[in-house]
């Protein structure tokens, strides 16, 4: 056990940092127990080198951070990003969880005189669009615990796997600043000073049912590969990363024992676009001239090695402009052939129609023997496993927002009902609804997660949220879902294509070059879609 926790303590990031400021140098310096370490980064040559506290002239200027979410070359040179707030989110078996609130961009260079009037004024444009990625809530990280697997990946893993720093061993999926540490994950030595940051959505709740206290958790990890905005990404890439996908984990803790619960969203996985145009609901458009199954097949490769079985919950409209997007999943399902996967179709806007929804349980009931074939992750007090999850639930709509999420909760609560049952929370013949106080956190904290991946991904809060937090649909929450749905009008058409370009530069999809003189900023077609 001691190996264990030395090697934990050695892979875990500095918690305590303070940044010293000098003309030449940024110097991170390591504050923890028992630490040396400085970091020097020179602001001339952008050389990063490890050195110690008597090298920190006394002359800096000095004030703690939280951590480094990394560099990037901007048209004025590089830039360091660093955390300067955070708030405790909570703790996770012992590892403190924080979510960053607050960063700092700074300029390597100490003078803009070596930029033209054009040159500064993209750089300005570039430095708005960081803030504003930074700006979107939802950024979470631990020094000391690898927020970015699910509870079975991590234990599943292997001595050395213990041993690296959480940059190595991140699930590259997630980590939201893994562009923006690439110098530094070169550099092993230097690894502790690197904290991975995975974005999304995270909750913890100290729960009591019959006098019985557990942990109750919720993780959404957000993926970084295919990100960006509704209407500007939909279906996948050529690699199979299907935009808008994000992991969500729900999980229990209980006297020792850990449960666990993984389901997945992603965009319909295959070549197809809703580019915004002044219309209210864009046409889908499903492209005609690639071959669909080369990336579908590789998104599915994908998820079954992650995941195992795959069940596909699709949930839009089976008329209308939605239609042609319904045959074509499910004829591709039926085309590839793999036993792996399978595929319902469910008309939920249809189903649920003149608030009739109670219908769900119609759709609960078409998967209730695939989720306890598939059941969940359970490990005991002595840290055994006793079951593994075998597959996974992938829902999506047409956003993988809101008719997802409802979904989702839907599917959690039925898992959850078992799990606290096989702990011994729950008697047997009880329910879950039945348990007002726990019925109310567990309600509200899935539509704070539909709110949270649709403020990430639409910019405004989620639609039938009245729904998940209440499990009724009400007047006031279909007025709500109309104001959020014109201000989602509205940001598709007048301030998505910034976001999505923010998104981008942010991830490393576009990189600026600091000699190159004509910035896309001042080609006159939007510069996401120059390759279109």
């Amino acid at each position: 056990m001691a190996a264990a926790a030395a090697a934990a303590a050695a892979a875990a990031a500095y918690a305590s940092l303070k940044l010293h400021v000098t003309p030449e140098k940024f110097y991170v310096e390591a504050c923890d127990d028992g630490a040396d370490d400085v970091l020097a980064i020179d602001r001339v040559s952008t050389e990063v080198t490890l050195t110690v506290k008597k090298d920190i002239p006394p002359s800096a200027v000095t004030r703690p951070i939280y951590g480094i979410l990394g560099t990037i070359r901007l048209v004025a040179g590089t830039y360091l990003i660093v955390i300067t707030k955070k708030k405790k989110v909570g703790e996770i078996f012992s590892h403190v969880i924080w979510k960053a609130t607050d960063f700092d961009i700074l300029s390597y260079k100490k003078t803009m005189l070596h930029l033209t009037d054009i040159q500064l004024q993209d750089n300005k444009v570039f430095l708005s669009m960081i803030s504003h990625v930074l700006s979107v809530d939802g950024f979470y990280f631990s020094t000391t615990y690898d927020l970015t697997h699910t509870l079975q990946r991590l234990a599943n893993t292997s001595p050395e796997f213990q041993e690296m720093s959480l940059l190595e061993r991140a699930d590259p999926r997630f980590v939201w600043n893994g562009h923006l540490l690439r110098e530094f994950a070169a550099q092993p030595e230097i690894h502790r000073f690197a904290t991975p940051v995975m974005h999304g959505f995270i909750t913890m709740h100290s729960c009591s049912i019959n006098g019985k206290c557990f942990d109750w958790l919720l993780v959404s990890r957000r993926s970084c590969f295919r990100a960006g905005v509704r209407y500007y990404v939909r279906g996948i890439d050529s690699e199979g990363h299907a935009a808008n996908f994000v992991e969500t984990e729900q999980i229990v803790h209980y006297k020792g024992s850990k449960a666990s619960f993984v389901q997945t969203r992603g965009s319909i996985p295959f070549f197809w676009s809703q580019r915004p145009n002044l219309k209210y609901k864009p046409k889908p458009q499903i492209s005609k001239s690639v071959n669909h199954m080369d990336g579908f097949q590789r998104h599915f490769d994908s998820q079954i090695i992650s995941y195992g079985k795959q069940m596909i919950v699709n949930l839009v409209n089976q008329k209308g402009s939605e239609k042609p997007l319904e045959q074509t999943f499910a004829k591709m399902v039926n085309s590839m052939a793999n036993g792996m996967v399978r595929y319902i179709a469910f008309d939920f806007h249809k189903e649920c129609s003149r608030m009739r929804w109670d219908r769900l349980q119609i759709l609960m009931d078409q998967l209730a023997e695939q989720q306890d074939e598939f059941s969940y992750f359970l490990v005991d007090s002595d840290g055994k496993i006793v079951t593994q999850q075998e597959g996974i639930f992938r829902s999506n709509c047409m956003d993988c927002l809101d008719r997802t999420n409802v979904i989702q909760s839907l599917l959690a609560r039925r898992s959850l009902q078992a799990q606290l049952q096989r702990l011994g929370v729950l008697h047997v013949g009880q329910r879950i609804e039945e348990q007002a106080d726990f019925e109310k956190i567990y309600k509200n904290a899935w539509a704070d997660n539909a709110n949270a991946c649709a403020k990430q991904y639409a910019g405004t809060g989620a639609l039938k949220t009245d729904y998940t937090r209440t499990g009724k649909r009400t007047q006031w929450g279909l007025i709500m879902d109309g104001w959020n749905s014109l201000i989602r009008y509205y940001k598709n058409n007048f301030s998505d294509g910034f976001r999505q370009d923010a998104i981008d530069l942010f991830l490393g999809n576009y990189s600026v070059d600091e000699v190159e003189p004509a910035s896309p900023l001042h080609v006159k077609k939007d510069w996401k879609f120059l390759a279109d």
